[in-house]
């Protein structure tokens, strides 16, 4: 009995340290690819001096459903139902199709830090998601949600200009590197002023309008919104995204979201059209008809 045991308890001190070995190199490993990562210096764009932006990019996660942290449901909007809520009746018949995916957030820290009557707003417009998202009625999208929409986006960076496109409703930003002051009205997309910082594009966006929201989930802002973006390679085919909401009238504090953009390679790198708007047509107008359609 006492051989046994011995034999035992050595076989578990080898494996103790065969496991703290492996834990080690893990370690070890893990180490230089993090600051391989940190140090990655991107190819230099047409001015020669800074990361070659360039191409057409896009995200993998499900930040445009819900940039908090969700699980899936049957729906984005619900109603209750005998046992549990059911998808509301304008979308039951979509079934699978539209439900919506889990994601695991990209808001640092979690939750947004609403004021409270503001995250009354927010469940209100959860709650009335068909009728009030602007997506659904193909309006532009705003920054930050034109980012990490499902669909695509391309940089057009020259020595001197810089422009992004998207596919969404044919979007577009022109970024500018010369702040010509306050935009003469509030916007959609807002005004666009850069700058770099190392490698690091940083872009400023100010005088966007209140009627874009952050996501299907009903998460809004006010006019007060101010973004400021971050655009940071991180290897030959991907970017860090970030950005800094600041909106006094919304939330008690400044708080931002991080993501990765991926870049598009080989024949789909590029963008297809999807002006939506006469897509729409018939949802906005259609009553108007007439004799409106059955």
């Amino acid at each position: 009995m006492i051989k046994k045991t011995s034999v035992l308890m050595a076989a578990c001190a080898v494996g103790a340290i065969v496991w703290s070995g492996l834990a080690g190199a893990g370690v070890a490993a893990a180490a230089p690819a993090s600051k391989a990562a940190s140090a990655y210096r991107a190819p230099r764009g047409p001015d020669g001096k800074h990361p070659d932006l360039n191409g057409v990019w896009q995200v993998m996660n499900t930040a445009g459903w819900n940039i908090e942290p969700h699980a899936a449901s049957a729906a984005l909007e619900l109603r209750a139902g005998p046992v549990g809520p059911v998808p509301a009746k304008a979308i039951l018949a979509l079934g699978a199709v539209g439900s919506v995916p889990a994601g695991p957030g990209v808001v640092e820290g979690g939750l947004l830090p609403y004021k409270p009557e503001a995250l009354k707003q927010r469940d209100d417009n959860k709650a009335h998601y068909l009728t009030r998202d602007p997506e659904v009625k193909c309006y532009l999208p705003g920054v930050p949600r034109a980012t990490y929409m499902d669909k695509p986006f391309q940089i057009f960076q020259s020595d001197s200009a810089m422009l992004i496109a998207y596919e969404y409703d044919s979007a577009a930003r022109n970024i500018l590197f010369v702040d010509p002051g306050r935009a003469p009205a509030d916007s959609w997309m807002g005004q666009s002023v850069a700058h770099w910082e190392g490698d690091t594009l940083v872009v400023v966006v100010t005088d966007l309008n209140d009627q874009t929201w952050f996501d299907r989930a009903g998460n809004f802002h006010s006019d007060q919104l101010k973004v400021v973006e971050r655009y940071t390679p991180t290897g030959p085919g991907t970017l860090r995204y970030e950005a800094e909401i600041s909106d006094p009238e919304t939330f008690t504090r400044p708080w931002k979201m991080e993501m990765t953009l991926y870049k598009h390679v080989g024949a789909d790198a590029r963008l297809e059209q999807f002006k939506c708007v006469e897509f729409v047509t018939e949802l906005m107008y259609g009553d108007l008809r007439r004799e409106p359609l059955k």
